[in-house]
């Protein structure tokens, strides 16, 4: 049975070599015409066309609130600031129309007068 697999190389006849490059030609890789995936001429504006706005980081979320990362990550993010975490241990991206939504409906709950 091992001798039916020795002398294959990908499927061909032949002996491998470890240090035997594949080849790949330049012209076979990437895309010749690609006007399947047309380009956004105009992007969109209103806050309709992008529902979550921009993404931001800890430290921007911070500045837009006026606190610091370490009060962003240690009270408002348990107090149910939205958020969305990359991976189990990794780090939190936040959207802007999702963080001043979140803020206007804390005021509203606090009685707060929206200007």
């Amino acid at each position: 049975m091992s001798g039916s697999r020795q002398g294959l190389k990908y499927g061909r006849g032949g002996v491998a070599s470890s240090a035997e490059p594949l080849d790949f030609s330049a012209i076979g890789l990437g895309q010749r015409n690609p006007q399947h995936c047309p380009h956004l001429e105009n992007p969109p504006i209103d806050a309709s066309a992008d529902p979550l706005g921009q993404p931001m980081t800890i430290g921007e979320v911070a500045r837009v609130l006026g606190c610091s990362a370490w009060t962003v990550r240690q009270r408002l993010v348990p107090a149910g600031l939205p958020h969305f975490r990359l991976s189990p241990a990794g780090k939190l991206v936040f959207f802007h129309h999702q963080i001043v939504a979140w803020v206007l409906q804390a005021q509203r709950q606090k009685g707060v007068p929206i200007r």
